[in-house]
């Protein structure tokens, strides 16, 4: 079990990263124009470091949804490699069958 203040952190950032995307996606759309003129590209460019860090999208963490383990991420279930496993040996994942022969 990861530590709650590693999973709150997270959550933060999510919160975070949906409050400023639209206007991090708007500056950076101005920053990546070719046919703005260089002092409106360095506006915003000073624009978007002003922003916080914890907003950028790289900055988030895939964490399993039950453990908030950080490692061993299924993007298909949102969870860890670890809690698959033991989900899907005691049936709780449709489809989902471990192989023996």
């Amino acid at each position: 079990m990861a530590k709650l203040s590693s999973t709150e952190k997270n959550a933060r950032r999510a919160r975070l990263n949906k409050k400023y995307a639209g206007k991090r996606a708007e500056l950076k759309k101005l920053v990546m124009n070719k046919e703005t003129t260089i002092e409106e590209r360095f506006d915003a460019v000073l624009k978007l470091a002003e922003l916080p860090r914890n907003s950028a999208k790289n900055r988030l963490r895939n964490r399993c949804g039950l453990s908030g383990r950080p490692r061993g991420f299924f993007r298909k279930f949102k969870l860890s490699r670890i809690a698959v496993r033991d989900l899907a040996s005691n049936g709780q994942i449709p489809g989902i069958v471990k192989s023996s022969w």
